[in-house]
């Protein structure tokens, strides 16, 4: 059979290959300068979305600002809540430095003219404000304009109950970040005591006559008032147990389980600071005062909610063991890259005030907030770039694998103490 003809040109000439040429070296070149270029362009890109991101989220910021002196309630409660949301997540510094004395006076106007929700929201935000503004001149002439407003609201037996106890917890926070002069700490401290020591029960035994609503703005004012017992000097402390140690353990005998347990950390609290201030500092109602804990920290009255009880003992058998031994079952909050110890009692009470407001954000502020991390010693902000954050995150199929042998560990200790029934009848 005769051989077909090859074909000439290109295409019949396998195996041969072109040498590499100029013209591709060229080709190439312009290849690798167009992914750079590439690159860069979608860096270029990725940083206009971000600004464009950040321009919308102040525009958003810009228009709560202005809605806050929308003429409708529903407006303006959603502009307090935008805000709030914001400020507990984000930091703002700069933004609402520019714009502090407007977001102050649109508070100031929801406090004296709004009802109930409204008010407990703009309370809130003032108190998110402050903590933006960290501690100095700024916060502090924030807090001039409602001070004034927060106690007039406090002591008006009239006015309406929720916003009363929003006053109570905002006014701590607000004076333990804004007050520079301890004499004004000390008036708000009294102004507290006015309050929550209508709750103690009386010398010939008797309980007070009080509804659950006046007793939750008597606990807010306790609370807030143990906040500032954190920051008050060694002889107002010493002035204060004597005056006030001997009457708190009446709290304990109240029937509402959340002033139980606010009475019982402000002990443990009031022992702490003065046991630092006063090393040989010896309370005459030792005995009865430990009595009454441990029957708190073991209670198993029926009457009570499970739920109740279950919370009370865990509180009580730290607040004894501080009582007693002067311990404190420590705490580790970790966040980012770096972890904070509760060690006390008076970082105890500081940690639950700033995050009651914060909220989910609290994390992040203490990896950004100046203010926070001074609070808590923790230094200046460290900067770690997304790259390195995201190396140090495990992966989901770690976590996985992690929760899963977690929880088999679990439900085999489970299993092993879990009390097996048989029927007794056979033996």
């Amino acid at each position: 059979m005769p051989r077909t003809k090859k074909r000439s040109g290109r295409g019949g000439q396998q195996g041969n290959v072109q040498p590499f040429s100029d013209e591709d070296a060229s080709i190439e070149t312009l290849s690798h300068c167009s992914s750079l270029s590439e690159r860069t362009s979608a860096a270029e890109e990725a940083g206009d979305a971000e600004e464009m991101a950040q321009e919308d989220f102040q525009y958003k910021l810009k228009v709560y600002i202005d809605s806050t002196v929308d003429k409708s309630a529903k407006t303006r409660q959603g502009a307090l809540d935008g805000l709030k949301t914001a400020m507990a997540t984000k930091i703002l510094y700069e933004f609402i430095s520019e714009r502090r004395m407007t977001i102050t006076d649109s508070i100031e106007r929801c406090l004296k003219k709004g009802k109930g929700v409204e008010q407990c929201a703009a309370a809130s935000l003032a108190c998110l404000l402050c903590i933006q503004l960290g501690s100095g001149i700024e916060s502090e002439e924030v807090f001039k304009t409602l001070k004034p407003v927060f106690k007039t609201i406090l002591n008006d037996g009239s006015a309406n109950i929720q916003a009363r106890q929003a006053c109570a917890t905002s006014l701590g926070v607000c004076t333990l970040v804004a007050e520079d002069d301890i004499m004004d700490v000390c008036a708000t401290m009294e102004c507290f005591e006015s309050l929550f020591t209508h709750s103690y029960v009386k010398d010939d035994g008797s309980r007070p006559s009080v509804n659950p609503q006046t007793t939750q703005l008597h606990t807010n004012a306790l609370l807030s008032w143990a906040l500032l017992l954190t920051i008050c000097t060694g002889s107002h402390i010493r002035v204060i147990a004597q005056k006030h140690l001997a009457k708190l353990p009446r709290l304990l005998e109240n029937d509402d389980v959340n002033m139980r347990i606010a009475a019982g950390e402000t002990i443990a609290l009031l022992f702490e600071l003065i046991r630092d201030v006063d090393s040989d500092f010896d309370y005459d109602g030792w005995e009865p005062l430990c009595e009454k804990l441990s029957a708190l920290a073991t209670d198993c009255n029926k009457h009570r909610a499970k739920n109740d009880k279950r919370k009370q003992r865990s509180v009580f058998r730290d607040v004894l063991k501080a009582v007693e031994e002067g311990d404190f079952q420590s705490e580790t909050i970790r966040f980012g890259t770096e972890r904070m110890v509760i060690d006390s009692w008076v970082r105890k009470r500081t940690y639950d005030a700033f995050r009651e407001f914060v909220g989910s954000g609290m994390n992040y502020h203490l990896q950004a907030n100046e203010f926070i991390r001074d609070v808590f010693g923790l230094g200046p902000p460290m900067l770690i770039d997304s790259a390195a954050l995201k190396a140090m995150k495990t992966s989901r199929m770690e976590r996985h694998l992690y929760n899963a042998a977690a929880f088999k560990a679990r439900t085999k200790a489970r299993n092993k103490f879990r009390d097996k029934r048989v029927d007794v009848g056979e033996f």
